[in-house]
């Protein structure tokens, strides 16, 4: 068809802005009909009025009539409205780990079980809500400021935009891949070495709600594996994404055949380990991932700044069993070889070099 930047609905990434070729069999349309066919999620009010107010360009050109007829084959850059979903979304009191602020950026610890956006069957609870209700000016931000997703059962690090400015420089850093997303995992298996995974993913044709790797007419994805730590049953892996799809990791990792222990829709429930380490699987109740390290250009500065957030207690305790040892309880235990020494007992913000 003719979206040809990231969907805007079906990756990590959130785009304010989309470009669309024009299907040739939309000649004779009216631009705002043609537009309301190719964005079912807005109304054709809400696409007008943003035809009206400057939001489209056609053939590079600012066009404001809705009544333009379409001939085929236009190229439109088209800065996309409010949701339904986002403008009605009310300020809720959610706790937030927010580990850094300033004038331009929120970095936030997602905590496991937050949904980011409101979508069909979760229009509160989400982090957008909580965003509202702790900075209230973030309500004249598209989507609140929230640039890329993590799902609802990963935990870790995400950036927020606090203005305008600073959601497009953001954007547009995502758009080049220079924001720096690192992952900790734990895999079923021995992921026998470290290496590149790149593939086409698209959404299953047999289930809507799940990803998968396509031979065609999906989107290039690659993740960076290394290998942490091997257990008997299990591997401790770092992730790091150089392009951000929809369960990109978790896609990936049950393509290489090693899913991550305790992913609900993408794992193996019958994969054969001890008992004590199923058990520790079934109470993470959740997949095994944890977005570890952010670093993006700041949008005011310029300086590259990298944030690190520690391992949620739930992978720690995880991890406690795969190596048979004692989960520290206080913040006395001393196990030097607990954790890597980068998981630090809070989150760690580095001002990296250029």
């Amino acid at each position: 068809m003719m979206i040809k930047t990231e969907d805007y609905n079906e990756d990590d990434e959130i785009s304010s802005e989309i470009i669309i070729t024009m299907p040739n069999d939309y000649a004779g349309m009216r631009l705002d009909a043609a537009m309301a066919a190719l964005l079912p999620d807005f109304s054709r009010s809400q696409l007008a009025r943003q035809i009206k107010e400057g939001a489209l360009k056609l053939n590079e050109q600012i066009e404001t009539s809705g009544k333009t007829k379409i001939i085929g084959g236009e190229k439109i850059i088209f800065r996309l409205p409010e949701s339904v979903e986002v403008m009605e979304s009310a300020a809720e009191n959610i706790p937030l780990d927010v580990v850094y602020e300033d004038e331009q950026v929120l970095v936030i610890n997602k905590q496991a079980g937050l949904v980011v956006h409101p979508a069909a069957g979760n229009h509160s609870g989400t982090l957008l809500n909580g965003l509202l209700h702790y900075c209230p000016d973030l309500r004249n931000i598209p989507r609140a400021g929230i640039v890329h997703r993590l799902d609802k059962d990963t935990t870790g690090l995400m950036v927020v935009a606090k203005t305008l400015q600073a959601q497009t420089h953001l954007v547009r850093q995502l758009q080049e891949r220079s924001v720096k997303r690192i992952y900790r995992a734990i895999a079923n298996g021995i992921v026998p070495y470290d290496g590149k995974i790149e593939t086409l993913i698209g959404r299953n044709p047999h289930n809507r709600l799940k990803m998968a790797v396509v031979s065609f007419g999906g989107k290039e994805a690659v993740t960076h594996v290394t290998v942490l730590e091997r257990f008997e049953t299990h591997t401790y892996i770092e992730c790091a994404l150089e392009t951000g799809r929809t369960h990109q990791i978790r896609v990936h990792m049950r393509e290489a055949g090693h899913p991550l222990a305790g992913d609900p829709l993408y794992g193996n429930p019958r994969f054969a380990c001890a008992a004590h380490v199923k058990e520790a699987i079934l109470h993470l109740n959740r997949q095994a991932l944890h977005a570890q390290q952010l670093s993006f250009r700041h949008p005011e500065s310029g300086e590259l700044v990298q944030f690190s957030a520690p391992l949620p207690d739930d992978m720690k305790m995880l991890l406690s069993v795969l190596r048979d040892m004692p989960f520290p309880q206080d913040e006395d235990s001393n196990h030097d070889d607990w954790e890597d020494d980068d998981d630090e007992n809070g989150v760690e913000i580095i001002y990296a070099p250029n």
